[in-house]
């Protein structure tokens, strides 16, 4: 690029930044989380664009260093007094993939509904197949963190078939909880 300042990341470099796997980044992407352009066969993703999947400021002083390594985002802007932050990770046994698919998407477009919120939640969602289990790290406010994790379980609760798995490979226990 012919100016000193970066305008377009490319997948790998930010997945890199974001301490994530590529195919994240790409499913990001292909979900609508993360804005990006297509070029040829590989997408671009802009500064701005970046700032907004990571709530940090774009630092437009921050130029690209010569020996082409990325440079680090400015630092988020220090919590007011009194903020509170939870981490939680809810771990589901006995989910067949089709059911995890399912609850995934419930839950991702849950957190991208419109919030009256500054700070919204993050959600990572991952299926490991071989044992059918599922976990959601979820990040944010207490308040909607409670809120989301209530909705889960009333999700997964037994009086709610939402989630029952059509496929065999649990065993017939679809959504229950071990």
């Amino acid at each position: 690029m012919g100016n000193d300042e970066r305008e377009l990341y490319s997948v790998g470099e930010v997945a890199e930044l974001l301490g994530l796997h590529v195919r994240t980044v790409r499913n990001y992407v292909r979900e609508g989380r993360l804005k990006a352009v297509r070029i040829g066969k590989q997408y671009r993703i802009s500064k701005e664009d970046f700032a907004a999947l990571t709530g940090r400021p774009v630092d437009g002083t921050a130029g690209h260093p010569a020996d082409g390594t990325v440079p680090v985002p400015a630092p988020a802007p220090a919590p007011a007094p009194g903020h509170v932050e939870v981490s939680s990770i809810v771990q589901i046994d006995a989910l067949g993939p089709d059911a995890a698919h399912r609850l995934s998407t419930f839950v991702t477009a849950s957190t991208q509904s419109a919030r009256d919120t500054v700070d919204p939640l993050r959600v990572q969602t991952v299926y490991d197949k071989e044992r059918t289990r599922m976990k959601i790290v979820i990040l944010g406010g207490a308040a909607a963190t409670a809120d989301l994790l209530h909705m889960i379980d009333g999700l997964l609760g037994p009086d709610n078939d939402l989630l029952a798995s059509t496929d065999t490979s649990t065993g017939g226990q679809g959504a229950d909880r071990a």
